[in-house]
């Protein structure tokens, strides 16, 4: 191959061939053309005979050029040139393709398949053979081989069937698939390998970047400024989860911004997370109110394809409302003594802790209720929890004096009598707790040694009372038993809240026990100890759920945390078959950032390795075609042009001003085209009636702009008989802004300060009947997904000409333009909507503002699907209906004005009509 800066040629041999234009020129140019037939008398010809010799005439130069330059595209296009070659993959004998497959070359795939592609794609030009080799274990489960040597053509189709994995690479088992090939294939070899830059097991990389050099020439193409991300699951805290994402250590600052989404992929909230420079880690938090806490499935790094970018949050993640309820409410947090002392330390890390009067507790959805040493009273107040528990609850209690004298109903086991040290039934020692029982939750819990028990409320022995004991003494007494009631449980502590009758509330062990029974109470069953799980359903390489590959295999329950995902336990739900697999309360979660190391540098290549950059380089390509129909077309010209100059194609004049003509408007087309996208009846915005936003430079902000403004044009669209092309996207004092009724613009907390242009066009935009619409999106939320955004408004308009503004009251024709409505929601409800105080007879008493903080344009947002994919809270589908009905009114509010204000006086005019 022959390279000429951006320009190579695989045939460059046939470039030989340019030499000989001159000669070409020549010889075209000594030969006369042919004579023409004119047909006239023998007469005009002796009168004509002219006096002087004349010589023959020759070819014109212009048609001698023409046909010189066909000739050079011939050439040129028979030697194969490629525009953009790229360097440092070439060699000799066998071209051997090396790529990393696993989780962490899923995020610029693409770019790592093109510079695999150029390397065969050389390859084949110059007739050598190729094979190749993925690192990572296939989805069978078998370890990585060498496919080939074969033709480079033949090669392609295995090489566009290969997919990221959802594991890690297997260097090791490369390592000894390349030396196993090289037994047989002892010729000379020129490696690609395409890597992801990570060291995925110790000192694992190197030997077999070493071995690949040792064969031949070695390439390294990987991409050292992309920043490879593993999410880790989260840290459930109180009011929080506190994220850590990791990365390879980069020379300057970043950082990821996390999304928080439902089963059906919506996104109900995100976090940035900061990573700095050289650091191998950031952290964040992501703070949600516990109904919607309790709604997310899975979390995702923004942009980061592939799944180590992705976790899935099962029942371990969910904080579930506890409501506590002492024997005497007055002394119930006393220090070390109190009834609710210890279980409000224990349980407050990882639930919602509710306190209050029983019927406030039940008035609210509640997961479990723990009553310390409190017997329930016969009445209302029995019945109405027995009713809970049967409807699923799970009610918690614990012994003491009082259960003891006054035993009720909602007691798993009837109670024998007290029993402590020094009384009649006592022991010589404090008894230690026994291993716990093959059916409890609480197996595979550690039991310590220094747990003990000096008091407790024995159990009536009955048949049934060894199957609802879960925690036993070492002497054999139940310790914790517990009892099925309708679709809820009555869980019972022979034991205080406090320790007073033993040392178990001081312990980790509380803290764990409690945790299980809370689990418990979402409806997870028979997933405990070694249990085995089936794989649900799995995440591919992109970080995408789907079916379980054919290699997959169930797991127990209780390796699942420190389970390694691989071809055999790769990353997904894991689940009891049979179940209802879309409710989490049956499914654990394995992901792929709980059981791997953080991702880290693999060492420098080896000396002599060439290092080539992916990602962001174009890709080849071949000019041939395009040179070879160039001379078609040149040659084709010619042939015309020779029939027109020997008289045997007659063209009338007008026939050829209308071909210069056509020429013409030909190379006009491309500027015609191009204003035609923009000034069409589609994107004139004089021919269409459209919504406009306003840009604000972050791009995922504008897309959700563009899309609420979709979804709002379509439901206008659909609902009312107002005709809505497809938003604009305009940017004060550069675009017109005068053919759009109603400008939309988020605030962001960065916003800059408008120039004068753009002030200058703002303001004559509401004083010519425009209406801007201010977003803030801080009202109502309570989570600061805007903070800083009012201090951004009052920047923005400082030099806007906004009237004096008050709220919209409960007649202003906002609220009745369309839709008779009572609040104005967007995606947060609440908070108010601002508009001009007083009337502007001028501008039809239309308000040229509307300032509010609900966002809007997440509410009215559609996506190419046509789903919602945003989440509103807290009102729901409800909610978003009534977005819809206030985005209507809006849009009836700029197109038509101040109309509906009039209506007070249609009695007025009925009755002068009427006389």
């Amino acid at each position: 191959m022959l390279s000429l800066g951006p320009i190579a040629f695989a045939a460059p041999w046939l470039l030989l061939a340019l030499p000989a234009l001159p000669i070409l020129w020549w010889l075209l140019r000594v030969t006369p053309p042919a004579p023409r037939r004119i047909g006239f008398p023998a007469l005009r010809l002796l009168r004509d005979l002219p006096i002087t010799q004349e010589t023959p005439a020759r070819t014109p130069w212009w048609l001698l050029l023409l046909r010189i330059v066909a000739a050079a595209l011939l050439i040129l296009g028979l030697a194969q040139p490629v525009l953009g070659p790229r360097g440092g993959v070439g060699g000799e004998g066998t071209q051997l393709l090396v790529l990393d497959d696993g989780w962490a070359a899923a995020a610029d795939w693409p770019a790592r398949m093109a510079a695999a592609g150029a390397a065969l794609d050389r390859a084949a030009r110059e007739g050598r053979r190729a094979a190749l080799l993925a690192t990572a274990p296939s989805e069978t489960g078998d370890a990585p081989r060498v496919i080939g040597p074969m033709p480079a053509e033949d090669l392609r189709a295995r090489l566009a069937a290969l997919r990221p994995k959802p594991w890690a690479p297997d260097r090791a088992a490369a390592l000894a698939a390349f030396q196993a090939w090289r037994t047989t294939n002892t010729g000379p070899v020129s490696t690609l390998l395409v890597s992801d830059g990570i060291e995925h097991a110790e000192a694992g990389a190197a030997p077999f970047q070493a071995a690949l050099a040792g064969a031949g020439t070695l390439t390294l193409a990987m991409d050292a400024a992309r920043p490879v991300r593993l999410l880790p699951p989260p840290v459930a805290e109180a009011d929080r989860l506190r994220l850590t994402v990791q990365q390879r250590p980069l020379p300057t600052p970043s950082e990821a911004v996390v999304l928080a989404r439902t089963g059906d992929g919506r996104a109900l909230a995100q976090a940035t997370v900061p990573v700095p420079a050289n650091a191998a880690q950031g952290e964040g938090v992501l703070e949600l109110p516990v109904e919607l806490r309790n709604q997310v499935v899975r979390l995702e790094i923004e942009g980061e394809t592939g799944a180590g970018g992705v976790v899935l949050l099962d029942e371990r993640f969910r904080r579930r409302p506890v409501g506590l309820l002492p024997a005497q409410e007055e002394s119930a947090d006393a220090p070390l003594i109190g009834d609710l002392f210890y279980l409000d330390r224990a349980l407050a890390p990882f639930v919602e802790i509710r306190r209050g009067p029983l019927d406030r507790l039940l008035s609210r959805p509640i997961a479990v209720l723990a009553l310390a040493d409190r017997p329930v009273a016969e009445g209302v107040e029995r019945d109405a929890l027995t009713r809970w528990v049967e409807r699923g609850g799970t009610l918690i209690r614990f012994a003491g004096p009082r259960i003891a004298d006054h035993q009720d109903p909602l007691l798993p086991v009837p109670l024998r009598a007290e029993r402590s040290l020094g009384g009649s039934l006592s022991w010589e020692q404090p008894q230690r707790l026994a291993p716990f029982p093959d059916h409890s939750p609480f197996l595979g819990l550690p039991v310590p040694a220094e747990v003990t028990v000096e008091r407790q409320v024995l159990a009536e022995p009955s048949p049934r009372l060894s199957e609802r004991t879960w925690a036993r003494l070492a002497d054999g007494t139940p310790l914790v038993t517990a009892e099925a009631r309708g679709q809820g449980r009555i869980v019972l502590f022979h034991v205080t809240a406090n320790a007073e009758w033993s040392n178990l509330p001081l312990s980790g062990l509380f803290v764990q026990m409690l945790r299980r029974i809370v689990a418990l109470s979402a409806g997870i069953q028979g997933q405990e100890g070694d249990a085995p799980l089936a794989p649900l359903e799995t995440l591919d390489g992109f970080g995408r759920l789907g079916a379980a590959p054919p290699a997959a295999s169930a797991l127990p329950a209780s390796a699942i945390e420190g389970t390694v995902p691989s071809p055999r336990n790769p990353p997904g739900w894991y689940g009891t078959p049979g179940q209802d697999a879309a409710n989490a309360a049956y499914r654990r979660a394995l992901n792929l950032g709980g059981a791997i190391p953080g991702p880290r540098a693999a060492p420098p290549p080896p000396p002599g390795t060439s290092v080539l950059a992916i990602g962001g380089i174009p890709a080849e390509r071949d000019l041939g075609p395009w040179l070879l129909a160039a001379a078609l077309l040149l040659l084709a010209a010619d042939l015309v042009i020779g029939l027109v100059l020997r008289g045997l194609l007659a063209v009338p004049r007008a026939a050829r001003v209308g071909a210069v003509a056509a020429l013409a408007l030909l190379a006009a087309a491309p500027a015609m085209a191009q204003r035609g996208s923009a000034g069409g009846p589609e994107g004139d915005p004089v021919l269409a009636t459209r919504l406009a936003y306003v840009v604000t430079g972050d791009s995922s902000l504008d897309e959700t702009q563009r899309m609420g403004l979709v979804g709002l044009s379509d439901f206008v669209n659909r609902r009312t008989a107002a005709a809505l092309a497809d938003p604009a996207a305009v940017t004060p004092g550069q675009d017109d802004l005068s053919f759009y009724p109603l400008l939309y613009w988020v605030i962001t907390p960065d916003a800059p300060q408008p120039d004068a242009q753009a002030v200058t066009a703002l303001n004559d935009f509401m004083r010519h009947g425009g209406i801007i619409l201010f977003d803030t999106r801080d009202e109502g939320s309570g989570e600061g997904f805007a903070s800083g955004a009012r201090a951004a408004l009052r920047r923005v308009t400082r030099d806007l000409a906004i009237p004096p503004l008050a709220q919209v009251s409960e007649d202003h024709v906002l609220r009745r333009a369309f839709y008779l409505l009572v609040d104005l929601p967007g995606r947060f409800a609440g908070g108010p909507v601002w508009v001009a105080r007083d009337q502007d007879r001028a501008n039809d008493s239309v308000s040229p503002v509307i300032i509010g903080g609900h966002d809007w344009a997440a509410a009215w947002a559609i996506d190419a699907r046509g789903n919602n994919p945003f989440a509103v809270v807290p009102g729901g589908t409800r909610q978003r209906t009534l977005a819809y009905r206030f985005g209507v009114n809006l849009v009836m509010y700029a197109l038509t004005g101040n109309y509906k204000g009039d209506q007070v006086h249609v009695p007025a005019i009925l009755e002068r009509l009427g006389n």
